[in-house]
């Protein structure tokens, strides 16, 4: 599984490949330098996923780990309510879901089809506002755009120049860190 990517990198692949860069090279460090609120707040909302402490409902499966050799990719899924087959994407925030989060939650679901799971449903859950968001199962021209997408990803070259977007900037996480541009985050 050397060269299967994580779901995880799809969103950020999309916001900048260079945050992906960012992240790794704080990962393990001191992380009040290198996190920013949203940051700090996701890692707080994924413990009880990654504790294993979601639910204790038993057809509720949290923080399993899923892939699929078919697009080469590994990750895990946040929750999955067996008796509804229902996948379940939690964010702290939601205001708008964005291509990267749709990508992610379609991986997820081809992971879990992939491993003999049948989900007929797909939704964010936005913490914070205590609020569902169904997201339509994808069909297979929306899995092939996926495909394409990961393509994208693994034939991507890091030394091509990074393309600065202010407004992108501004809502990074790693922006204060980046040696591409000088713009200030709107988390310091």
């Amino acid at each position: 599984m050397n060269d299967y990517i994580s779901i995880s990198t799809l969103n950020d692949f999309i916001f900048c490949p260079y945050s992906i860069y960012l992240h790794n090279v704080y990962k393990g460090g001191d992380e009040e330098l290198a996190h920013a609120v949203p940051q700090t707040r996701g890692k707080a909302v994924h413990t009880a996923i990654d504790d294993k402490k979601y639910s204790s409902r038993k057809d509720d499966i949290s923080g399993m780990n899923v892939y699929s050799d078919e697009l080469g990719i590994v990750g895990k899924i946040d929750v999955f309510k067996a008796n509804e087959k229902l996948l379940i994407e939690r964010k702290y925030k939601l205001l708008k879901i964005y291509q990267g989060q749709i990508y992610q939650l379609w991986a997820q679901y081809f992971c879990m089809v992939e491993m003999g799971y049948e989900v007929d449903k797909l939704a964010f859950y936005a913490i914070l506002s205590n609020t569902t968001f169904p997201v339509e199962v994808p069909t297979e021209p929306q899995k092939e755009e996926l495909k394409d997408f990961i393509r994208c990803f693994k034939n991507y070259d890091p030394c091509q120049d990074i393309i600065v977007n202010t407004n992108k900037c501004t809502h990074c996480i790693y922006c204060n860190l980046c040696d591409k541009t000088q713009t200030e985050n709107v988390y310091a």
